[in-house]
């Protein structure tokens, strides 16, 4: 690992009004809200300051360079050529997805939704006056999900059903979905003339033999039918600043979807999301490929300290994010409970699996986007207080 990133060092984010921390109480280790516990890239950082000494932070208009740098980082990484054309900027992809179910969807439609899933999903299909659907993912005795393809055809078959929801790589469950995966979702979804909202913002953040297929780049007539939603927030831990992508193929579908965006006024964004894509996407891959082999470590020492000393635990074979799903039901206790005895008795926040929708009680989700030292110390805690349960 290159010297000048450093993963090890930690940053006291408490009184920096972040959500993850000051949202604790002192003395309770946050390892919940999905950000990371690391400074961004240094070229990120560099690129800022020298946006800052500028001093004037007016509206902003989004440069071409901003397009070129994207167009260039997903061609370069992944092998998809994205036209600059398609390309609408937002806010976020929470605000993205929810815009673009507005714009393809009447209140009262239903949206696939493959459970348990990230749970933002649920409030921006209720908000838009839809209904959830679960596809309700299959687990193994090993905690490995896979796709229930009868259960997703005879519900994408439903004539309320105009709109799936795919997130690829797939959080909570950590998986990374394969092409052939992705091709049959796609054949259904065709063929049901389903509409398809491709959350890929996890898309930089996989591990070792486990490669990352756009949506775009499997069924072309499929993608036509699609928005795919794209942001390198997760990757370069700068969600605070506020940008995202949408991926809109179809010009009519563009039109619709740029509608909604300036509908739900999320059609702005601010200079340093700007600043901060770009020199992401230009300079800050070395950074990024340190990151993911730190985390990849940090993930293996999880599944060693849970499934070692923990043996009726689980934590589900992880693809891609930084998130663990840890199953633990055969502790007798359900998320909510679980909650509360790891606030309390260990002092570390984690993510009640129930928030994930169906499939998720029993379950809880961990971060694991810190310096290893903290990792383990909050490891040993969670450790210590499941292991008090039957004493």
């Amino acid at each position: 690992m290159r010297p000048e990133f450093d993963f090890d060092t930690p940053v006291d984010r408490r009184g920096s009004a972040s959500y993850k921390w000051d949202s604790m109480p002192d003395g309770v280790l946050p390892m919940w809200v999905a950000d990371m516990d690391f400074k961004t890239a240094p070229c990120i950082i560099d690129a800022l300051h020298r946006r800052v000494d500028h001093g004037v932070f007016g509206y902003t208009r989004v440069p071409a360079e901003y397009y070129e740098a994207t167009v260039d980082w997903f061609m370069r990484r992944h092998g998809w050529s994205i036209d600059p054309s398609h390309i609408i900027y937002t806010s976020g992809v929470v605000p993205a997805v929810s815009a673009i179910i507005k714009a393809m969807t009447g209140p009262g439609d239903k949206v696939l939704v493959q459970t348990p899933a990230y749970n933002c999903f649920f409030s921006s299909i209720r908000n838009n006056g839809c209904i959830a659907l679960d596809n309700l993912l299959a687990a193994d005795s090993r905690g490995y999900y896979t796709i229930d393809f009868d259960s997703l055809e005879r519900q994408a078959a439903d004539p309320a059903c105009r709109l799936m929801l795919l997130c690829n790589p797939h959080n909570p469950v950590g998986r990374v979905w394969t092409r052939d995966e992705l091709a049959r979702i796609a054949e259904i979804c065709l063929r049901n003339d389903v509409f398809v909202i491709a959350d890929e913002i996890h898309c930089e953040l996989t591990y070792p033999g486990h490669d990352y297929t756009p949506w775009a780049t499997v069924n072309h007539e499929m993608t036509m039918r699609s928005a795919i939603c794209v942001s390198p927030s997760k990757a370069f831990n700068i969600a605070g600043l506020q940008i995202a992508n949408i991926i809109a193929p179809d010009a009519a579908i563009r039109a619709r979807i740029d509608r909604a965006i300036n509908d739900n006024e999320v059609c702005d964004v601010n200079p340093f999301g700007v600043v901060a894509t770009i020199a992401a996407y230009n300079h800050g891959e070395p950074w990024l490929d340190a990151l993911r082999r730190y985390l990849h470590d940090n993930y293996l020492l999880v599944r060693k300290e849970i499934t070692g000393k923990l043996i009726t635990c689980k934590v589900s074979p992880l693809e891609g994010t930084y998130l663990a799903w840890i199953d633990f039901r055969a502790k007798g206790l359900g998320s909510e409970e679980l909650d509360t005895l790891l606030r309390e008795k260990a002092c570390v926040q984690l993510s009640p699996g129930t928030i994930y929708g169906a499939g998720g009680d029993g379950f809880m989700r961990l971060n694991f986007a810190c310096p290893r030292h903290i990792l383990q110390y909050g490891l040993d805690r969670i450790v210590a207080a499941i292991k008090g349960i039957n004493h």
